[in-house]
């Protein structure tokens, strides 16, 4: 039996949006506490998409092994694929934002932080939607509608 890569994955995934919702959470707090200001649109922005990972998270690891109907392979790539997008733009925009800053202290390296577990995160996220995108392809002119069997955790 093969080893399933999906399940360490997700937890990587899991861990990894937990993180980045923690530090940015920070940020956004110091931000509106410090400047008594709305927080910059970066840092909401990945505080969003955070969110939406963890119910995008629970739709891929739930929906295969409960769901099996909700668990249709054009669904399971059209998450996988938004959600890697919206990492992508997150790490993106909050670099860019950080680049022109005078940034310092601890609010400073917790938005640096950020940035690189988003795009830690982006990078598995890729390595999923490619799992998803192969299975589509090997399962083309097929009715299996599933989700790849190495998608599912059988919990």
């Amino acid at each position: 039996m093969a080893f399933n890569f999906t399940l360490p994955l997700r937890i990587v995934q899991a861990v990894f949006t937990i993180v980045v919702l923690g530090l940015t959470s920070y940020v956004c707090d110091w931000w509106t506490s410090h400047w008594h200001a709305n927080s910059p649109t970066e840092i909401n922005y990945l505080i969003f998409v955070a969110v939406w990972t963890i119910l995008a998270l629970a739709y891929l690891v739930v929906a295969p092994a409960r769901f099996p109907a909700a668990a249709h392979k054009f669904a399971m790539l059209g998450v996988e694929a938004l959600t890697m997008l919206f990492w992508f733009a997150g790490f993106i925009a909050l670099a860019v934002w950080l680049d022109d800053r005078v940034c310092f202290g601890s609010v400073c390296a917790s938005a640096k932080a950020a940035t690189v577990f988003a795009a830690f995160e982006w990078f598995v996220f890729a390595a999923t939607t490619v799992l998803a995108a192969l299975h589509v392809w090997k399962t083309r002119g097929s009715n299996n509608d599933a989700a790849a069997p190495e998608m599912q955790m059988n919990v």
